[in-house]
Parts: C-alpha cells; sequence; structure tokens
C-alpha cells in the first residue's frame, strides 16, 4: 500500500478550489485532510468542494489529526505568517509564489523551516508541466544546440472586479500587479528550462488599461549565467480570446515553441523546429493529460515521506525572488500612471 501524506490548504481562494485540492485528491500518494481560511465564504465554497475538515482559526486547522503538510494558497502578504506558523506545527510547507512582498519575509520563511527541520518549496508548477519538462530534456540533449535566447509570453484578462475581493491588484496585499504575479513563473522556467542561473534582470511596466494602483503590464529581460537571454512579457491586460501563452527556445540547431502550456492546466503543444531545413516537428509529450498541480503535489509528498527527492531547494527560489523582487522596484510610480 502506498504511503499517503495528509495535506491541508491554507487559503480557499480559486487556487485552491480549482487546481490545489483537485490535484491533492487525485494523488496516488496524499489526501485532503484539512481546509483553513479566515474569510466564512470562501471556506463554505471549499467545503461544499472537497467535504473535509474545516477551519476558520489557525491553531486548529494546524492540529488537525492526520495533517502532515500545508499548502499555502492565501494572499502574498500573508505567506510568511502560515509559513512560520506551519513550521512551528513541525510541517513540511509548500507556498504558492511570490514566495512573499519582501525579501526579508522570504528569507525569514526559508531560515523558519530551517531551524524547525521541516521541507519547504514554492509552488512553481510550471516546473512540472508535461510539455515543459520534455523541451527541458530536449535542451539538455543538446537538440537545440547552443541557447541563445527564451522568449514568453504569459498574459490575461484581470479587470478590477474579476472577484469580488480581487487582492491581487491591491498593493498592500500582492506587492505589485502583473509582474509580481505571473513572472516569478516565466523567471524559474527559463532557469529550469536552461540548467542555469539567472544572474540579472530588468523590467518596465505599464498601466494602459485597466484603472488600479498597479502595473497591468511588464516587460522583462533577463541574463543567464551562460549568457542566454530571456524575454517575458507579462500582463493583465490581454483578452482571453486571442493568443496569450506562448514559450519559444531558441538555439544554433533549432528552435522549440510551445504554445497554452504555461498556465495552470496541462496539454497545449510542443514543436520543434529543425535550423537546417526549417520544417516543424510536433514532440510527443509522455504525461501530457496530468496536471502541474498533480505532478507538483505528487512530487513534494513523495519527498516528505521519503520515497524521492525534490530537486528544488529553497535557495533557488529565494534567487528567483531577488530577481522578481529587484524588477518589481524598477516599475515606479511613474510608470503606472495612465496614459493620457
Amino acid at each position: 500500500m502506498v504511503a499517503k501524506l495528509g495535506w491541508g490548504i491554507a487559503g480557499c481562494g480559486w487556487v485552491a478550489r480549482d487546481f490545489v485540492g483537485p490535484a491533492i485528491q487525485a494523488s496516488a500518494n496524499g489526501a485532503l485532510v484539512a481546509l483553513y481560511d479566515p474569510d466564512a465564504r470562501s471556506l463554505h465554497w471549499a467545503k461544499q468542494l472537497f467535504g473535509t475538515s474545516c477551519h476558520d482559526q489557525l491553531d486548529a486547522f494546524l492540529a488537525t489529526p492526520g495533517l502532515g503538510a500545508v499548502y499555502v494558497a492565501a494572499p502574498n502578504h500573508a505567506h510568511r505568517t502560515l509559513v512560520e506558523a506551519a513550521a512551528a506545527a513541525r510541517l513540511p510547507v509548500l507556498c504558492e509564489k511570490p514566495m512573499a512582498t519582501r525579501m526579508e519575509d522570504a528569507e525569514a520563511m526559508v531560515a523558519a523551516c530551517r531551524a524547525a527541520g521541516v521541507r519547504y518549496a514554492t509552488g512553481f508548477d510550471q516546473r512540472f508541466h508535461a510539455a515543459h519538462r520534455a523541451l527541458a530534456a530536449l535542451v539538455a540533449e543538446g537538440r537545440l544546440g547552443t541557447v541563445t535566447a527564451i522568449r514568453i509570453v504569459y498574459a490575461c484578462w484581470l479587470p478590477a472586479n474579476w472577484a469580488s475581493d480581487n487582492w491581487r491588484i491591491d498593493p498592500r496585499r500582492a506587492g505589485g500587479g502583473a509582474l509580481i504575479d505571473l513572472a516569478p513563473h516565466g523567471l524559474d522556467l527559463a532557469s529550469f528550462l536552461l540548467g542555469e542561473k539567472l544572474l540579472d534582470v530588468a523590467a518596465m511596466g505599464q498601466a494602459r488599461v485597466h484603472h488600479y494602483a498597479v502595473e497591468d503590464g511588464a516587460l522583462l529581460m533577463a541574463r543567464s549565467a551562460s549568457g542566454a537571454l530571456v524575454q517575458l512579457h507579462v500582463a493583465y491586460n490581454c483578452p482571453e480570446t486571442l493568443p496569450r501563452r506562448r514559450l519559444e527556445v531558441v538555439g544554433t540547431a533549432g528552435q522549440a515553441v510551445a504554445t497554452d502550456t504555461m498556465g495552470q492546466t496541462p496539454g497545449g503543444t510542443l514543436e520543434l523546429i529543425d535550423a537546417a531545413t526549417g520544417v516543424p516537428q510536433r514532440i510527443k509529450v509522455p504525461g501530457a493529460e496530468r496536471s502541474p498541480f498533480l505532478n507538483q503535489v505528487e512530487a513534494f509528498a513523495d519527498a516528505v515521506i521519503g520515497a524521492g527527492a525534490f530537486p528544488f531547494p529553497p535557495e533557488r527560489d529565494l534567487e528567483i525572488m531577488r530577481l522578481v523582487l529587484k524588477a518589481q522596484a524598477m516599475v515606479g510610480p511613474a510608470e503606472v500612471e495612465h496614459a493620457a
């Protein structure tokens, strides 16, 4: 019989309800045993979906019998409090990106878990998308030759009234707008695909469409340790009927193009264009039907119960956090004034 990890979810918004909860329930080595949210309405809807132990008090949630790990899916500003509380209860933590809104909070989260002797990881689910794993293998095998550039478009439509409490456009709780929400995935994914660190980043932002207090779009540039360039366009101002999720990895021997793979769902397509002929070839992706969240929670659970290794240390996540916050600082107030 396969050992199972008892999961609790702290924060019952749409990511927890639509992706994390179903992934845990579908996992071979995990079970959802508890939910926590101080908001009664969010907790109610999660209870209807998952039918498990529900708490509006953090202490009671952390004391749930059978709880073995916590997935933090609360607004960004609450991450440190929840991670430190879980660590104090000797519970491993998988925390949504971005790690926090301040570097000192992210560092404190990792330190708390290390001091408690429990595992910490950040929920960069794009590392676990089957198409991205297949693409990383192409790069590692040298199928693209020397990689010169990665180009990513990761955009969506997020008006101010997207949710009754749209905390993602609240600078205090989110720490920024489209950049801090979406760019962590792109930067982490570029580093994962290249198998090396990103050393520097630059950014420009805009507030061109939506009238809220954070940027609704941004462009980032980064450079890897070996000199590959990364270009990342993130946005809350792209209609969802338009092409808005594209990943290109360009090399001297070929170019890989992943379409509609960025995001929370499985699927999309992966093509390899040969540099000698210019002919595209569809790449078969093993496990294409599996949710990246499912792959992620199973990998983390395996690491916790001793059935496997989790290949992404928290120090790597801190490196990505530093780049994200450096880029966010470049998107100053002048850059998010609305166009006349």
